[in-house]
């Protein structure tokens, strides 16, 4: 049977170079995997793959609650730390987590890289969790900001390793779908906090139970972690093949084994001997791979979403911008701005929220993928935390009207960007995508 052959005692002494030498050997007369009955078995099960997917989403679900936590219980924070009115105090409550998650994300790469996925897994949630206890607990605003810091160090560091570790443990069938699993936990997380927020209305001190219930999802995301499978390109690169082909098999399956250790051991034949610089990511290959070849990419799938996901952004906004203006509506404004955000959380979630989490690590090789997550990541930390501290004042000082319209025309020029030079992956292995950009050159 070629799952025994596979697991013979010969390829499990074998370096990657060597293992990829065979491979080669064996690829020349292609072999359809069958099971035994007889039949072509397919696409992997997307069955196996299913829980350790959704653990690591749990890390989203935390991001999307502490973003939102502060949202209803805000007023009541003020007044009991004592800084009512004051709109950059406020600003920073909100925006706090948001530069904590910035150096969080910095080290992400180096840390998944390091310790592997499920360990930074653990590790983010650690500052998730005594972070939430201490602004729990704070009593003045010293101590509510260290507290939203620490939280979001480790928010920081867990998205960029959720989506590294749903497209390496996903099946290429389903890791579309997988991906968004990412964005549908972080609503939930907002949603979550939301509810969680509305007795502060009645009783003031209830904005401290909302900080103490995001202990709990961190704590189960610590120990479930533990029973999940680790990456296998991870185990690979480190050059541990036989723990590299057992997660294959929690993951895929028996018969599925070979055919992925034989992929990644192209992949690593493509990467070998070379180093790894963040400089990388601004030139040679990887920068061509998600330029040159993006141009070159014109299908449906994740662009398309983009693409249709920034424009109805852009609509959303406009709307926004005109209930701003539009006093002589009366109440028709208040409708018109709630529908609005209505179709802006619509267009986020469809394309904005959940693709550059799966496409990001999609378009960078293997051995630079965690530090150019970092980098991206990063990125986005920093414009989310200056959105959140100045956004308050920018709407006392331009009004509505003039900043949504700033915001309609940002997601414009997004939509045109995607429209231009954002590569399609759909339906391909993360070892054919890169295969692709490598053509390019």
């Amino acid at each position: 049977m070629m799952h025994s052959k596979f697991n013979s005692s010969a390829y499990k002494r074998m370096s990657p170079k060597e293992l990829t030498l065979v491979m080669d050997r064996d690829d020349e007369s292609p072999v359809k995997t069958m099971n035994c009955a007889g039949q072509d078995d397919g696409n992997p099960s997307w069955r196996r793959s299913l829980p350790h997917v959704c653990v690591a989403t749990i890390t989203s679900f935390l991001f999307g609650y502490h973003v939102g936590v502060v949202n209803e219980p805000l007023e009541s924070i003020s007044l009991d730390l004592g800084f009512a009115g004051n709109t950059m105090e406020e600003g920073l409550v909100v925006s706090m987590c948001l530069g904590g998650a910035f150096f969080g994300c910095l080290f992400s790469g180096w840390i998944a890289d390091g310790i592997g996925r499920r360990r930074a897994f653990q590790l983010s949630a650690l500052p998730m969790i005594f972070g939430a206890c201490l602004s729990a607990s704070a009593t003045s605003l010293e101590g509510m900001l260290a507290g939203r810091f620490l939280v979001g160090m480790g928010m920081g560091l867990g998205p960029p390793v959720a989506s590294l570790y749903v497209t390496e443990v996903s099946p290429s069938s389903v890791r579309g779908t997988y991906g968004s699993f990412i964005q549908i936990a972080t609503c939930l997380g907002l949603i979550g906090a939301l509810l969680i927020g509305i007795p502060v209305k009645e009783y003031t001190a209830w904005w401290r139970v909302c900080f103490w219930v995001a202990t709990v999802p961190a704590v189960l995301l610590a120990i479930l972690m533990e029973f999940c499978a680790e990456s296998p390109l991870w185990l690979y690169k480190r050059g541990r093949i036989t723990d590299a082909e057992v997660q294959f098999e929690r993951l895929l399956g028996g018969p599925h084994v070979k055919s992925a250790i034989a992929e990644l051991s192209r992949s690593e034949k493509a990467d070998e001997g070379e180093s790894v610089r963040y400089s990388e990511l601004f030139y040679g290959r990887h920068f061509r791979g998600s330029i040159i070849a993006m141009l070159l990419m014109d299908k449906l799938g994740r662009k398309v979403l983009l693409f249709g996901s920034f424009l109805g952004m852009a609509t959303a906004m406009g709307l926004q911008s005109l209930a701003g203006g539009a006093h002589f509506l009366g109440s028709g404004a208040l409708y018109l701005s709630v529908g609005g955000m209505l179709l802006f959380v619509l267009a986020f979630s469809l394309g904005a929220g959940p693709v550059p989490g799966l496409l990001l690590p999609e378009i960078f090789s293997n051995k630079i993928r965690a530090k150019a997550m970092a980098l991206c990541m990063s990125v986005h930390w920093v414009v989310n935390f200056f959105v959140g501290l100045l956004f308050l004042q920018l709407l006392e000082q331009l009004g509505a009207q003039v900043l949504y319209s700033i915001f309609a025309a940002f997601c414009l020029i997004a939509a045109v960007f995607v429209k231009k030079n954002v590569l399609e992956t759909k339906g391909k292995t993360l070892q054919e995508i890169e295969v692709a950009l490598l053509s390019s050159e």
